[in-house]
């Protein structure tokens, strides 16, 4: 995804950046085809740039956004990360208070590729500037007002939907598999509602090896739903579930369904 953001402001800004201390070798692989110009660290990139975004899994948005400010970084911030609306003005605080202004974003989508596929919705008071450094490519900027949480909110509604319903899903697959049902189950939803299964084979297999990062995502989530008032219980269910398949995270190749539940459940009896 940071690569896929990184590429489509490049169509517009005549230099886009990366931080290479401590990454792998396919990031540095993949930064190198998209021409991004290369700074050994962190606070060397800081002091010549005058926007960063913060594209990460959501457990380091908040530690990204301290090494930033640690920079003494006082240009536009924009934390594009999974992270709950209390997560992100915590991280407006903390870089606003070195000097930065912060922009709020969410990403809705795949890797943007193809136009028409990935939304990066944006809130605050700066959020018009940082849309029209993505016009016109790939990845759809679109501004949704000045409130500094909105974006985060957006996208954690969003998210509770897609990644919290596959990871259900998957649970009741578990469910259905150590009940011994699960062959009945699988024709129960061919005759009434096939959309369900196919979507169980065709998500679970190839987001298997993201569940690592969703585990965190669905964490932010139930701290949303529960800041606003609403139960959360579901949500870090679905951080569980995740969280017991991330022995997958290396796998590049599409999962089995019966390999994937099989793993599931051997590491739900080891709890």
């Amino acid at each position: 995804m940071g690569i896929s953001v990184a590429s489509c402001a490049a169509r517009r800004v005549a230099q886009v950046s990366w931080s290479s201390a401590g990454r792998s070798t396919a990031t540095r692989s993949r930064a190198h085809t998209a021409g991004l110009y290369e700074f050994k660290n962190l606070s060397s990139l800081v002091a010549e740039v005058d926007l960063v975004v913060s594209c990460c899994p959501p457990h380091a948005a908040l530690a990204t956004a301290k090494q930033v400010a640690a920079c003494n970084f006082s240009g536009l911030y924009v934390d594009a990360n999974a992270v709950a609306p209390i997560t992100a003005a915590s991280i407006a605080k903390v870089v606003k208070s070195a000097g930065a202004n912060y922009v709020d974003g969410g990403v809705i989508g795949p890797p943007a590729v193809e136009s028409g596929t990935t939304r990066l919705y944006l809130s605050g008071a700066r959020a018009p500037d940082v849309a029209d450094v993505f016009k016109g490519s790939a990845l759809e900027a679109v501004s949704i007002g000045t409130d500094e949480c909105a974006a985060s909110t957006l996208k954690m509604a969003y998210a509770a939907w897609t990644k919290g319903s596959l990871a259900m899903l998957i649970a009741v697959a578990a469910l259905a598999k150590r009940g011994g049902v699960a062959s009945e189950l699988r024709d129960e939803w061919a005759r009434s509602q096939p959309q369900l299964h196919a979507r169980l084979e065709r998500d679970a297999g190839t987001q298997a090896h993201k569940a690592w990062r969703f585990a965190g995502e669905m964490d932010e989530i139930a701290q949303t739903f529960s800041d606003l008032g609403l139960p959360n219980d579901f949500h870090h269910g679905a951080s569980t579930i995740y969280s017991a398949l991330d022995s997958f995270w290396s796998r590049t190749d599409e999962i089995p369904l019966e390999e994937l539940i099989a793993a599931l459940l051997a590491e739900l009896a080891e709890q």
